[in-house]
């Protein structure tokens, strides 16, 4: 899980099987509330609480890549803006990386949830 491979590579500008590639290309829906050249924000399509954002790399990488990368930091202080903005009571900012950590997307992502109390685990 930890290593990079073949996937990241682009086929064109968009990964063809990869969702996120899709939304940022303008070729799948998605709420956008924040986007430039590098980053967008989109609400989450689920909606286990009340605020569900994701805030996503425009060009396809891993989450490791993003995590080594300095478009992290814009990424983090997004996501803060948002969250303090979408949650004035707390929030979460949550990663996961891979199958047991609950990644259900290859692309790189952060997601911002709230709007409710969270409870001890997200």
């Amino acid at each position: 899980m930890c290593q990079t491979n073949s996937f990241t590579q682009l086929i064109g500008d968009v990964m063809d099987d990869c969702v996120f590639c899709k939304i940022s290309a303008g070729q799948e829906p998605a709420k956008y509330r924040y986007i430039d050249d590098e980053i967008m924000v989109i609400v989450n399509r689920l909606n286990w609480v009340p605020v569900m954002l994701l805030v996503i790399p425009r060009i396809h990488q891993t989450q490791i890549e993003l995590w080594s990368n300095p478009l992290m930091a814009k990424m983090s202080d997004i996501a803060v803006d948002f969250g303090c903005m979408y949650c004035p009571n707390g929030f979460r900012i949550l990663s996961n990386f891979g199958k047991h950590g609950m990644q259900s997307q290859n692309h790189a992502h952060l997601h911002v949830i709230g709007g409710t109390d969270l409870g001890p685990y997200a």
